[in-house]
């Protein structure tokens, strides 16, 4: 959800009146309207009456202002305590590493989040793969990542970002391709790729019922993992928002019983930089949207 929006929404209940309302924020009426109106279509409800004398807060409205400004004044308090933290490094580039597992759902809210603390610095996408993503943070190859969160890390910490089922990715062939829900008895002795990854973690996620054998397809980050059931004709594992993420027409994403997926924002446990602490309190802010 955009930050600056919510400004608009507080703005406009206290003002409102459209024009007063956008010449608060040194924008023209018309384009204030449509930030108004994009908002009322993310959530889905209707915020202001209009007429032609008249605005009002709808009890929708009423509501989502009130949660704005609670939100707004964290956001805030971030930008505050970031200023006060040591300062990021000298170039003003922050190179963000990515696992893509399903930050995408709130890799947008994040983002902004953080740009509204480190306002001057340019985020830089650096891919990472399973067997990288904390050793990446560890060795300061990366200032932050976004990572696959499969247990604790020494000397790293790590910040909850999202939480997604579990899907088995299966060939559209297969026939589990049109079932509604399995569990690991349905695909016991079933063959699976491959994902590599040094966490033993990652083995315990995927569950007893993955078996891997030498003819497997190893796979390293989790994009990989549609192509490679697709071709071999295997079974694979992923977080519910591959679906939307990684489609493809020959394969099938099915809901798997077993543990969650959980994605995270890593940072060393001794960096007390301001991307940190901007990052960190991101992705404590993200996860109450």
């Amino acid at each position: 959800m955009d930050i600056q929006a919510l400004r608009y929404a507080v703005t406009l209940a206290e003002e409102l009146h459209f024009r007063k309302a956008a010449e608060r924020h040194y924008i023209a009426p018309q384009a204030f309207g449509r930030h108004v109106r994009a908002l009322e279509r993310e959530v889905g409800a209707r915020l202001f009456d209009r007429t032609s004398r008249r605005v009002t807060l709808t009890p929708a409205g009423v509501r989502l202002v009130e949660r704005a400004c609670d939100v707004l004044a964290r956001v805030d308090d971030l930008a505050a305590a970031v200023r006060d933290a040591q300062p990021a490094n000298d170039d003003g580039v922050v190179r963000v590493g990515i696992l893509g597992f399903g930050a995408a759902d709130r890799w947008t809210a994040l983002r902004r989040l953080v740009q509204a603390q480190l306002p001057e610095s340019l985020l830089v996408h650096i891919e990472l793969d399973w067997d990288s993503q904390f050793d990446a943070v560890r060795e300061g190859e990366v200032d932050v990542a976004v990572v696959h969160d499969v247990g604790p890390v020494d000397g790293l910490r790590l910040d909850h970002v999202l939480t997604a089922d579990r899907v088995a990715v299966v060939p559209v062939s297969s026939p589990f391709a049109d079932a509604e829900h399995l569990d690991e008895d349905d695909v016991g002795g079933s063959a699976w790729v491959r994902p590599i990854g040094r966490h033993p973690g990652l083995g315990r996620w995927a569950g007893p019922a993955m078996q891997v054998s030498r003819r497997s397809p190893v796979v390293r980050t989790p994009a990989a993992i549609p192509a490679a059931v697709a071709t071999s004709g295997m079974l694979g594992i992923h977080g519910d928002p591959a679906r939307r993420f990684f489609a493809r027409p020959d394969v099938r994403f099915v809901p798997l019983a077993g543990e969650q997926c959980h994605v995270s924002v890593a940072t060393r446990v001794d960096d007390d930089s301001r991307i940190a602490l901007a990052f960190r309190q991101a992705a404590d802010l993200v996860t109450l949207a």
